[in-house]
């Protein structure tokens, strides 16, 4: 039986949607509210992940929230904010405050801005940042999501980073969509002690199968209980059923941009119109679009209790 190195974090964490004031600033009262309701359905923090539409927050923005949510009440041992940016010291920046608040580990994508990279080039860059925040008490998942970054990062360049900060990289979420992928991931490095998330619940039961340790999951904004429990219980019976209904519900999602669909739910269900608010280049989804969206979920029975 593989044993991934230990760790605070949960199996399930959500990459949290930001509410936005109308001068485009997040809410951080907003954010807090809606961390406590995840955290009470069984899911963790990946706070500034890619549905929180982080790189259209400044780095000043993300360390107030970070220190506000902290201080509102959250654990940062169950916090995996992301910490990754095209610059090295705005990377630094973060990922240092994200240590110094004991957060459980941080979410790190590669520098993204320049493409047909060598691995020799992403290795010294996150060999730099490792460097530079210089402290033993990092932990860094690496984050793979090649349909945004146009970078792929290869199992000999993971390996790599693994083999030269065994106790630094020790894990990585995958949003490649790509199955044999992450099973080469866990395949290769999960005997090592890495851990793998799968960057979707509907490789929730695979990943559990193969030696993961769970998902970073943009549904899981929405559909927090559900997904735990799956993750909590993926060896009892029943379970692949379990796994169908997430898929179907992941499915609707799936049919809008993700972000944008994710916030008309959010606002529906709170009856908070202020949740629509998205940041450019990001657009709402349009009126008919909502009504769809709403529509949809309730001919499954969706619902979002206690929200």
């Amino acid at each position: 039986m593989l044993t991934p190195k230990p760790s605070p974090l949960s199996a399930v964490l959500s990459p949290v949607i930001t509410p936005f004031n109308a001068d485009g600033s997040p809410n951080i009262q907003k954010l807090l509210k809606q961390c406590k309701w995840l955290e009470a359905n069984g899911v963790g923090h990946a706070v500034f992940g890619t549905n929180s539409e982080a790189n259209s927050i400044s780095t000043l923005q993300k360390l107030h929230a970070l220190d506000e949510l902290i201080r509102g009440g959250l654990n940062p041992a169950h916090m995996m904010p992301g910490t990754g940016a095209c610059s090295i010291d705005a990377a630094v920046q973060m990922t240092k405050a994200a240590v110094d608040a004991k957060c459980g580990g941080v979410l790190m994508l590669p520098p993204f801005y320049y493409k047909d990279i060598c691995d020799d080039g992403l290795f010294a860059y996150f060999a730099e940042v490792i460097e530079k925040v210089g402290d033993p008490r990092l932990q860094i998942y690496i984050y793979n999501i090649p349909p945004v970054t146009k970078i792929s990062l290869s199992l000999s360049l993971l390996e790599r980073l693994v083999k030269a900060y065994p106790n630094t990289v020790i894990g990585m979420k995958d949003s490649s969509g790509d199955w044999a992928y992450t099973e080469s991931v866990i395949k290769l490095l999960a005997p090592e002690g890495f851990r793998v998330y799968a960057g979707s619940e509907v490789f929730l039961m695979r990943t559990m199968r193969a030696g993961g340790v769970g998902c970073i999951s943009a549904t899981a904004n929405v559909n927090p209980k559900a997904i735990a429990t799956l993750a909590a219980n993926w060896q009892a019976a029943g379970a692949d059923q379990h796994q169908a209904e997430l898929d179907q519900v992941r499915a609707v999602f799936q049919k809008y941009q993700m972000i944008a669909a994710l916030k008309t739910a959010v606002a529906h269900y709170s009856k908070d119109a202020d949740w629509l608010r998205i940041r450019p280049p990001l657009m709402p989804l349009g009126a008919d679009q909502q009504k769809k969206l709403i529509a949809e979920l309730d001919e499954i029975h969706f619902s979002m209790p206690g929200l």
